[in-house]
């Protein structure tokens, strides 16, 4: 049984993660190799734990103990029994960190990696014990998404992934399966293949940024957030996407490189809310309302989704 997490790693995901460990009964211990961050994430924990109440998750009956911020990764992993991966999406930073944490831990220790799409077979190859390594990619705001994919590598035991798939039920959240180590996983591969057409479209003048947002938002996407994309298909009839995919498929976006809406914007170092300036134009005050307003909505959202409003 999963007791206690070590999660290496904070950045952008990384308190959200901990505060939503933590309310599920879990010890946590946090580690970054940066000051800064950590000193970010315990400004965010308070933020995170609000959302939480907002959603009625409650510690169990017996509490949990605080996230603790650890000094080394030592520290951090020692009598661990699950150790979370949660460094930048880069395969040479991720395998440093493996080889730091293997000679730490134990060979029945879980690795969980929360990369957003880098095959675990890659990464399993920088660890030994490749079979308790596993895929756990969390969704951003991870302390409101409820969804979390479990992906096993090549050489993933059954038994790994059926642990994280039922540590994640039992902390209430919804574990998904994916049952080959794809890149992108299914989240990020369906959400990139909207982000395509939704550039191109821009891209080629057939409709302005701010009313592309507003088709997705209030068209499809109010849709997709009641009823997936399966039953959707069933709902309006397969007879129906047949015909209009026999010839609308042939005119979607293809494109196998970066549009150079994004390559322009990137070049010039305008990367979104990060710089100031991406799509959109922002100001510190646009952005900070722009984070309460997704939490507030997103909580909204879920409160109705799981029949509580």
């Amino acid at each position: 049984m999963i007791k206690r997490v070590a999660l290496i790693g904070l950045g952008t995901m990384g308190p959200g993660i901990a505060a939503r460990l933590s309310r599920g009964g879990l010890e946590v211990a946090a580690y970054d190799i940066s000051e800064a961050a950590i000193e970010r994430a315990r400004g965010m924990l308070d933020i995170a734990g609000g959302v939480l109440d907002r959603l009625d998750i409650q510690a169990p009956a017996e509490g949990a103990s605080a996230v603790r911020f650890m000094r080394s990764i030592a520290e951090a992993v020692e009598g661990a029994d699950l150790v979370i991966e949660n460094v930048p999406e880069n395969i040479d930073i991720k395998a440093e960190t493996y080889r730091a944490i293997d000679p730490l831990i134990g060979p029945s220790v879980i690795v969980a990696s929360d990369t957003s799409g880098i095959p675990i077979t890659k990464l399993q190859a920088h660890i030994s014990h490749p079979e308790r390594m596993v895929g756990m990619h969390w969704s951003n705001p991870p302390h409101i998404v409820p969804m979390i994919e479990v992906i096993g590598g090549e050489k993933t035991a059954p038994e790994t992934v059926a642990t994280i798939r039922d540590l994640i039920r039992s902390i209430g959240l919804l574990p998904v399966v994916v049952k080959k180590d794809v890149p992108g996983f299914v989240e990020n591969r369906v959400l990139y293949a909207l982000l395509r057409e939704a550039v191109d479209l821009v891209e080629r003048g057939v409709i302005e940024p701010e009313d592309l947002d507003t088709c997705v938002s209030w068209g499809i996407g109010y849709k997709i957030a009641v009823i997936g994309p399966m039953a959707l298909l069933d709902m309006a009839g397969l007879d129906i996407y047949k015909s209009v995919s026999s010839f609308l498929n042939a005119d979607l976006s293809n494109r196998d490189d970066v549009a150079p809406i994004v390559l322009e914007r990137t070049g010039a170092s305008k990367l979104g809310i990060k710089s100031g300036e991406g799509m959109f134009s922002y100001t510190a005050e646009k952005i900070t309302a722009l984070q309460g307003e997704r939490a507030k909505k997103l909580v909204a959202v879920r409160r109705i989704l799981e029949g509580r409003e």
